[in-house]
């Protein structure tokens, strides 16, 4: 068999795979054994370039930049929708429907995913461009983005039309946004306040390796097109599922407005059981015909409406507010209720966020607060029952010192929340810190969970994070649910993240506003931790994308003596604080303050090659030419719209030899 041969089979192998784990829920492989397939097929194309397909499964782990999305002009216009919230509006729309066509009328009902609408374009059964509804006329090209999403095909399969487009909501299943602020929260960030938002932001990401990460779903609905041989609304979404696209099997086909109404009613009812948000149902005329016979309003078609159900809301007592403290000494006041069942679940908390967010609603001990889910899924507080307030109400008065260690609390300007100074001497903010320290993305210690750090805090077996590596097995076989067995993992687990790169240690550090990327950005410019410690301000600033608030926790961070002394102690436990000598013999400053624009396919290496040999010669890569790009790396089949834009700005093209040369 030829490798070309070879690598068109793994691809089909995986794309059939895929489509039986994501679109029919049913695994017909391991994700071990795909996982394998996915790095022997990902080895191929590495070293056989001129295989390359924008659609092939490796291409959904992402990795493409985009800084600036195109504004692309949809081949046919994305309408609004029409809304109804009552039985009498959508009589009345049926009393419009049959004055204006003629014959039985049959309705498609289908639920009203809550996420945000999408575009997608097909060319011979390959996905073509992905753009955002924007004002319905035209939208932002996000394809790179959506191609990460594995609900979306990349190769369609049976018998599919040349060209067509299909509409459909990109969506954040409850579970997945739910895991995504667990992370969040460990980590001292605000949580996403709901999955229709947060799934709305991800498409607009500049990372798409980003976007990879999050767990998104494509649920489509609508074919439009030329000569699509499609004669109902209910017989495209059939078509649409065998050409491979997650269609919901929840859609119906009806004869009359008394069934939909039956089809309301179950939903409204029912829709707390499925694994996404919906915020409504979408009844539809099926008949194709029909539906061009009513046509447009100048915003939504005739032949469609969403009903939307109401946002669920309850009033219950607010008991007491207390205030917690987070890992980085941010306070939270928290609305403790009366226990009232809302969606589906017990609520008994809501965040009050902070102090504005009170004096704002005027909240009250004692108050009836009316509490709504609507299309969040963390309940909120959105208003006070005034009628029901107690005679003897007191304002809240916002607490002035730490409820954990009595410090008097501080207020920066600009900053929303109220803080504790007690850096070193309070529990929650240490054991936050520790925690933070041994968490998956940081030095991902195996072995030790957050409630085996709160234990070790308590017992005064360590104060910091630097205690971690004087602990011995017999320290830890005494607490609690701990044998000789997890002491031993605990340990050789705090042994083994002596090896964690300093980018990572960088990030365990805790400093805030420091996250995974900037950690990555700032071992990569300082290459040593004494290097960062010593960088002052107006240095830290010249450091691409940091900004003034970042430099200035970074300076503060390393202003305190404590601080100091523990990053003094991790570098004799033989911690990585500095860039290892493997990659630095591997850097230079060769292409250093250049922006240099890669595209093609190349012989010797391949783009992710390319692009890491720019960074580690100190250049930076970027996904489109202007003015300021410094160099174009051209390959073959690079599209000629980037050659003529190098040209007219007189941006210099270079061969993939030329680039290299370069190096030497």
């Amino acid at each position: 068999m030829s490798i070309e041969q070879n690598i068109i089979d793994l691809r089909n192998e995986l794309r059939r795979h895929n489509y039986n784990y994501y679109i029919l829920d049913n695994a017909s492989i391991s994700d071990y054994e795909f996982d394998i397939k996915l790095k022997e097929l990902q080895a191929l194309e590495d070293a056989n370039p001129e295989f390359f397909d924008a659609n092939s499964p490796t291409q959904r782990v992402g990795g493409a930049i985009t800084k600036n999305f195109k504004t692309t002009v949809h081949d046919f216009r994305m309408y609004s929708l029409d809304n109804s919230y009552s039985k009498e509006d959508l009589l009345d729309w049926e009393t419009r429907i049959k004055k204006m066509v003629d014959g039985k009328v049959q309705y498609t009902c289908e639920l009203k995913y809550d996420g945000a609408s999408m575009n997608l374009t097909y060319e011979n059964g390959k996905l073509l461009r992905a753009v955002t509804r924007g004002d319905g006329v035209q939208g932002d090209e996000v394809t790179a983005n959506i191609k990460t999403i594995n609900t979306v095909p990349l190769q369609l399969k049976g018998d599919f039309p040349d060209r067509f487009d299909i509409r459909g909501e990109i969506i954040l299943p409850i579970q997945g946004f739910l895991k995504m602020n667990e992370e969040r929260i460990a980590n001292e960030e605000e949580p996403y306040r709901n999955p229709r938002n947060t799934a709305s932001g991800s498409l607009k990401l500049q990372d798409s390796s980003e976007v990879a990460k999050r767990p998104l779903e494509c649920l489509l609905y609508s074919i439009k097109g030329n000569n699509l041989n499609i004669s109902t609304q209910y017989e495209g979404l059939e078509k649409a599922r065998a050409w491979g696209f997650k269609v919901p099997k929840e859609a119906k086909l009806v004869n009359s407005i008394d069934e939909v109404l039956e089809y309301v009613e179950y939903w409204d009812k029912e829709r707390h059981n499925l694994p996404y948000e919906i915020d409504g149902v979408v009844v539809k005329v099926n008949s194709l015909f029909q539906q061009d016979e009513l046509g447009f309003t100048a915003k939504a078609p005739r032949w469609a409406m969403a009903y939307k159900f109401k946002a669920e809301q309850v009033s219950t007592r607010l008991n007491e507010i207390t205030y917690q403290v987070g890992r980085t000494g941010a306070i939270t006041p928290v609305a403790n209720l009366e226990p009232v069942e809302l969606a589906g679940t017990t609520v008994k908390r809501a965040s009050l966020h902070n102090a504005d967010q009170i004096e704002k609603l005027d909240i009250r001990e004692g108050d009836e607060v009316f509490v709504e889910k609507g299309g969040e899924i963390i309940p909120k507080i959105i208003a006070v029952d005034l009628t029901k307030r107690p005679e003897n109400s007191v304002s809240t008065s916002y607490i002035q010192f730490c409820p954990e260690c009595e410090t008097h609390l501080e207020r920066l300007d600009g900053e929303a929340k109220h803080y504790c100074p007690n850096y070193n001497g309070c529990p929650p903010q240490v054991v936050g810190r520790i925690q933070h320290y041994i968490s998956r993305k940081a030095m991902d210690i195996e072995g030790l969970g957050g409630e085996t750090v709160a234990l070790l805090v308590k017992e005064g077996l360590i104060k910091d994070y630097s205690d971690l590596y004087e602990l011995t097995v017999e320290q830890v076989i005494p607490l609690e649910r701990m044998a000789k067995k997890s002491a031993e993992n605990l340990i050789n687990g705090v042994e083994a993240s002596r090896q964690i790169p300093f980018e990572r240690v960088l990030f365990a550090l805790g400093i805030r506003y420091v996250g995974e990327t900037v950690a990555k950005k700032l071992a990569k410019h300082y290459k040593s931790i004494d290097a960062l410690m010593f960088a002052s301000i107006l240095d830290l600033v010249t450091v691409d994308e940091i900004g003034e608030r970042i430099a200035e926790s970074v300076v503060d961070f390393f202003s305190s003596e404590q601080n100091r002394k523990i990053v003094e102690r991790l570098k004799t436990f033989g911690l990585q604080l500095e860039i290892s000598a493997d990659k630095l013999a591997n850097q230079t400053e060769i292409l250093k303050g250049m922006s240099i624009v890669v595209s093609g396919v190349f012989e010797t290496l391949s783009r992710t090659e390319l692009k890491k040999l720019i960074e580690d010669n100190g250049g930076k890569v970027s996904s489109s030419i202007s003015s300021k790009t410094t160099y174009l790396v051209a390959g073959d089949k690079m599209g000629p719209s980037k050659r003529e834009k190098a040209e007219k700005l007189n941006v210099e093209i270079l061969s993939e030899q030329d680039f290299l040369n370069l190096l030497k």
